[in-house]
Formats: structure tokens, sequence, C-alpha cells
């Protein structure tokens, strides 16, 4: 490091801002300064309590005191408001440690620039995006980041009912305590394990049922000799037109036990009708298959662009050769498609597992069942640890399945996409 980059950059750390104006920049200079003098301000000052609050979460709750002859209800330290104010200082404590490091990095770059012979104007010339950027990073630090941080900062908390709800109580920091109690306390083991299974079952069989049967829907909309191909598209993606949760509560109706139509064409011939929604077996069918209905259209509409793309003469090269159309489709088509989808594919795949509205609007996780606490047997992850957040008030135990349900999707998802062949030609050519 020759003399103006190692001046710059030991007046940077310094001093925010000293760096700039060595290399004659003053407007940023003034910037930088200001930044590291409202952040020793902050830091120390307002930000200092609720980064101590984040660490104690309190020490008396809501409680009685008596004055005089009366007593009085005296509000106390509110641990879960302590919690969010202290992730706030310490998200503004980050980003300054941030600036002050990108400004020692600027001033350097900048005194290196100088030492090549750079001049004044271009050195100037990346600001502008840095300021166009500015907006957004602060939006998804404080909007994205700050509510993951928070949620899973619950998790190694007693944030739970009845004992541990502010503003009556406290909450303390508990460690791995409820991971703990969620893979070895079998009331919870037990529901977790099992409401998992499902939910892998269901993540399969709805990815591949609604990507084969969009394929499947596509080829036979494709073939030669099909008439009204406009007319076959339209009807197949009207129930992708029409908003989900309706066509949801339109399904919950007809698969009615009782007075479904389903059941009551079957009392007409005789028979007796199914428990569509109410038997764990049929119930978790009945999902699969309206998800069919919801999911198909989106992976034939994909398919039938995808299919336009595949040259024709391959076909014919084939036809050719004497290859049957099952050795075509096995041969040409379904490996174009899967190049040209298997990202959407995995995608598919994570969007069922958080697959919300299909389970809930349906059967709300039902039916009940003994095996499980607080969840059902339809019951997802996602819709569990719903039923564990605005029902039960299990925000802990909540908080540790949103952090595997996030472990397991990440983990997956980076493994798979980075076998699939879209993947590894797309890093051949870079």
């Amino acid at each position: 490091m020759k003399r103006n980059a190692a001046a710059a950059c030991w007046l940077s750390v310094l001093c925010a801002g000293l760096g700039q104006w060595y290399n004659r920049q003053y407007a940023k200079g003034l910037l930088f300064v200001l930044i590291h003098a409202a952040g020793i301000y902050f830091i120390t000052n307002p930000l200092l309590p609720h980064l101590k609050g984040l660490m104690s979460l309190g020490d008396k709750g809501q409680h009685l005191e008596k004055v005089g002859k009366i007593f009085k209800n005296v509000p106390g330290d509110h641990s879960v408001f302590m919690m969010i104010y202290g992730v706030l200082a310490a998200l503004v404590v980050l980003l300054f440690v941030f600036i002050y490091i990108l400004n020692i990095r600027d001033a350097v770059v900048v005194g290196r620039r100088r030492e090549q012979g750079a001049e004044l104007r271009s050195l100037n010339s990346n600001v502008f995006p840095w300021t166009l950027l500015a907006i957004p990073f602060l939006g998804v630090l404080f909007f994205t980041i700050m509510p993951i941080l928070f949620t899973s900062l619950i998790a190694f908390t007693n944030y739970a009912s009845p004992n541990h709800i502010p503003p009556k109580n406290l909450v303390d920091w508990v460690g791995f305590a409820t991971f703990n109690k969620l893979f070895n306390m079998n009331v919870w083991s037990n529901t977790f394990f099992g409401v998992l299974s499902w939910t892998i079952i269901w993540a399969i069989m709805a990815t591949v049922t609604c990507y084969f049967g969009g394929i499947l829907v596509a080829l036979l909309i494709n073939q030669k000799g099909i008439r009204l191909k406009g007319f076959w598209r339209m009807l197949f993606i009207v129930p992708y037109a029409i908003p989900q949760f309706v066509s949801l509560l339109i399904m919950k109706n007809i698969l009615n036990e009782k007075f479904g139509p389903i059941n009551q064409y079957f009392r007409a011939f005789g028979l007796e009708g199914l428990p569509w929604l109410n038997d764990p077996f049929w119930a978790k069918v009945s999902v699969i298959v309206v998800n069919m209905w919801i999911g198909i259209p989106v992976t034939m509409v994909l398919v039938m662009g995808i299919l336009t793309t595949i040259p024709r003469d391959l076909y014919e090269a084939a036809e050719v050769d004497g290859a049957s159309g099952w050795m075509q489709f096995r041969n040409i088509t379904l490996p174009y498609v899967l190049f040209a989808t298997a990202p959407i594919l995995i995608t598919q795949f994570v969007g069922n597992i958080n697959n919300f509205n299909v389970i809930f609007l349906l059967t709300g996780g039902n039916p009940a069942t003994m095996k499980y606490n607080n969840a059902g047997e339809t019951d997802l992850l996602v819709t569990w640890l719903y039923k564990l957040t605005l029902d039960f008030n299990q925000y802990n135990i909540a908080a540790a399945v949103s952090i595997l349900i996030f472990l397991f999707i990440a983990v997956f998802a980076i493994i798979l996409f980075r076998r699939t062949r879209s993947f590894k030609e797309e890093d051949m050519i870079q």
C-alpha cells in the first residue's frame, strides 16, 4: 500500500470521512463525518438501553403495588417489545459498522486510484448507484431481515402460554431448550415428526401430480388432429383464472359429507357417500385431488410454451428411425421440458411444503386426532405453525418450527438445484 492509500486508510479509521477529505472528496467526506457523529451519539445514548434490554428481557413484569390504602396495577417491562427494540438497535449498530468499514474501503480504493493518476471527476462516478441502492437496502434490512431475526430469537425463549405471556409475565432466554422439547418430549416430538412426514408426502404427491398432469394435458392438446385447441386451452385454464380461495371454498362444499353434491349423487344410486373431509385417509386424498384441479393448469401453460420451442426436425428424424411415440416423448420431449422447468419444479415443491391455502381452506387441518398436540391429520407444518401462534399462543415452539422449515427447504432446494442440468450448463458457460 503506497502513501496516499495508507494515509487515507488510517485517517478513515480515526474518523469516518477524514480519508475522503484527504482524497479531496469533500462532499462525500462530510456525509461520512455526519454519519459517524450520528452513529456515536445514537449508540451511546438511545440505543444502549435497548441493547441491554435485549440481553435481559426485563426485570419485573406487570404487578400490583400498594399506594396508600389501595393496590394499583403498575406496568412493568414488556419482554417482547424490549426484544423488538433491541433487535432494531442491533441492526442500527451493524449498519453503522458496515458504513464505517465501507468508508475505510472507499478511502483506500480512491487513494490507490489517485496513485494511478485517475481524475477526480471519474472518482465520483460510483456514488449514484450506491445512492439509488440505499433505500431498497434499508427497506430489506428493516422490513425483511428484522422480522426474520425477531422470529428466530423467539425460538430461544420461553415465550408461550400460559406462564410466559407479557405484559403480566416476563420472557426469559432458555437457549436450545425449545428445540430439545420439540425433539425429545413425546407430546411435541410425536406431533412434529407426524406432521413432518405428512408434509413431505403431500409436497411430493402435490408436485408430481400437478407437474406430470400438466405435461399430459399439454401433450394431449398439442396432438395432431385435435380440433378447437384454443377452446381446450381456455377450458383447462379456467380453474387457474378463478381466485384460488373461491375454488377451494366451492370444493369444500362439494365434498361435504352430508350435503355435498357428490355424496348426493352416490345416494341417488343407492350407494353410501364417502367421508371426503372427515376421514384421515379420504381427507388426504381429497386435498391432493383438489390441488391437481388448481395446479395442473399452471404446468400446462408452461409446458405448452416449451413445446413450441422444440425443433420439429428432431421428431421427423425420430420417425424416420422408427421411434415410437413413447420413445419420442422419453428421448426428446421430456428432456427438453425437464431442462427448462427443473428450477420451476423445485420451486413448486418448495411452495407445496408451505401450501397454506389448500389445507387451511379445504380441511382446516382436520380431521382432529388424539395422536397430535394442537394439530390435525391433514395439517402441514405451516398450518400447524399458524395454529400454534394464533390459537394456542405457543410462540417459541412455532418459531422453532419455522426455523426448521427454513433450514429444510433451503438445504433441499440448493442440493436439488445444483444437480439440475440447467444449473450445470449455466455454470459451464460462465
